[in-house]
């Protein structure tokens, strides 16, 4: 933003010296470094307000966009107006599995067969004896 070489820096630095003092110089520049630091935070708090503007209208116009190019393509392919929504069949929602296939376990535990694999307990495991 600024372009400030060296020469212009040390310039300035002359300059306060000269016309602040030596002695009071440390508290004016505390105090442009708080003026700075504020200047800082106004810029930036500002600055992501237009950004979050920017994109809100960046959204409105894709928004706009898809908006134009569903109504073209609902246009182009027209749904028929005879052809009502079919349910389902009671077939095509649970497909029927062969119980080997399902649950190999289920043959050789009748008990357990109607439950899922994960609600069954595995048998008890006995502990190995002493050597």
């Amino acid at each position: 933003m600024f372009d400030l070489g060296a020469s212009e820096l040390l310039l300035i630095v002359v300059v306060a010296i000269v016309v602040i003092g030596p002695k009071d110089l440390p508290i004016a520049m505390r105090t442009a470094g708080r003026w700075i630091g504020r200047i800082r935070k106004v810029s930036s708090h500002f600055r992501a307000g237009i950004d979050a503007m920017v994109r809100e209208a960046e959204l409105q116009e894709m928004e706009e966009k898809w908006r134009k190019q569903n109504a073209a393509i609902m246009q182009a392919h027209p749904e028929p107006q005879d052809a009502a929504p079919q349910p389902p069949s009671a077939a095509a929602e649970a497909p029927v599995l062969l119980p080997e296939v399902a649950d190999p376990l289920a043959a050789h535990l009748p008990e357990t067969a109607d439950l899922p694999a994960r609600e069954r307990q595995a048998e008890p495991q006995l502990p190995l004896p002493p050597p």
